[in-house]
């Protein structure tokens, strides 16, 4: 005979009941046995300190180490202190008046002009967008358009103040004659790393934007970055300007951070794209074979024009008896002449 519903539902409920008591016990019971270990380790636990001083900032693991281990470089230009962090340099005073300072910090300016190269050689332009890419590629080869086209606005920011070299290459691999490049890419060996033909057509493709007069709003008039990982110590006195990416964005408070201070001209002459050589390392000499060599090779010649003139030729005397006056006919006759 079958249960009628009502019955049915009743148990039901009885069950959940019993259900949510037993629960209701095991929690219970599992926090007296907590209560119990507390009071026999000597009663409540202490409370944790809290964070002072370098602990209480935001640094990743191992910052100290690594700051300390950090080569010394000149006075003036501080080397980027890990990977994905520029270097920074020391600024002289403000080279104008204060009433014209006041006035430029009052004026502000927020957005960079577009970079342009129009007076610029063929060969210029070449390097500087393989500079330039290759500096997004190996800077923000992970990071979304956005993110690549900030890391190209800072670099064409730093060639437009006078802080900085007046080249894109020599803003890209500054600092790399003597281990303290400001982009950690130039000196790190990453560069003996083969890029991805996709990723480096990709940053090609900003690169070649940026230097065509495409300005990248968002980061404003930033001369530095870093990720997320790292806090270096210039950025406490620097004014953030926006975060793209894994990237924080900063530039310089007072005047050099003003649009009155990128006021540097794109000088050309880019040097050959790669770091620069070691100071201390000895200039380059060719042995004295190859030296000898390229004296005596003959110079070229440009298509179209006349060979130079070549020297003639002095004939080597061969200190050998001079010809014989006797005729053929009386040479073999054995017969002496009268």
């Amino acid at each position: 005979m079958p249960l009628p519903m009502q019955t049915i539902r009743l148990m039901t409920r009885r069950w959940r009941a019993l259900a949510v008591l037993a629960l209701g016990v095991a929690v219970l019971l599992a926090g007296l046995s907590g209560w119990r270990a507390i009071i026999a380790h000597g009663g409540a636990a202490p409370p944790l300190p809290a964070p002072a001083g370098y602990e209480a900032e935001d640094h990743f693991p191992g910052a100290a180490l690594l700051y300390a281990a950090m080569p010394a470089i000149p006075d003036g230009e501080r080397a980027a202190p890990a990977v994905g962090v520029t270097g920074t340099t020391a600024l002289p005073a403000a080279p104008i008046p204060p009433a014209a300072l006041a006035a430029a910090l009052r004026a502000g300016g927020s957005n960079a002009a577009p970079f342009t190269m129009a007076a610029a050689s063929a060969q210029d332009r070449g390097r500087a967008l393989e500079c330039l890419t290759a500096a997004i590629y190996y800077e923000a080869a992970s990071e979304s358009d956005a993110g690549q086209s900030a890391v190209a606005q800072v670099i064409l920011n730093r060639a437009r103040h006078p802080a900085f070299p007046a080249t894109v290459c020599g803003v890209v691999y500054q600092g790399s004659e003597h281990a303290g490049c400001q982009f950690s890419f130039a000196c790190d060996g990453a560069l003996a790393r083969v890029p991805s033909r996709s990723g480096w057509a990709r940053a090609a493709r900003h690169a070649a934007m940026a230097l065509a007069g495409y300005v990248f709003t968002p980061v404003g008039l930033a001369t530095h970055y870093h990720t997320y990982a790292v806090t270096p110590a210039w950025n406490r006195g620097m004014v953030m300007t926006d975060v793209v990416g894994a990237h924080l964005f900063h530039r310089w408070k007072g005047f050099w951070g003003t649009g009155a201070a990128f006021v540097q001209r794109y000088r050309g002459g880019e040097p050959l794209p790669g770091p620069h050589l070691r100071l201390s390392e000895p200039p380059l000499v060719p042995p004295p074979t190859l030296i000898a060599a390229a004296a005596a090779a003959p110079l070229p010649v440009a298509p179209g024009a006349a060979p130079p003139p070549q020297p003639v030729a002095t004939p080597t005397p061969d200190l050998l008896p001079p010809a014989s006056t006797v005729l053929d006919k009386w040479k073999d006759s054995g017969k002496p002449l009268s």
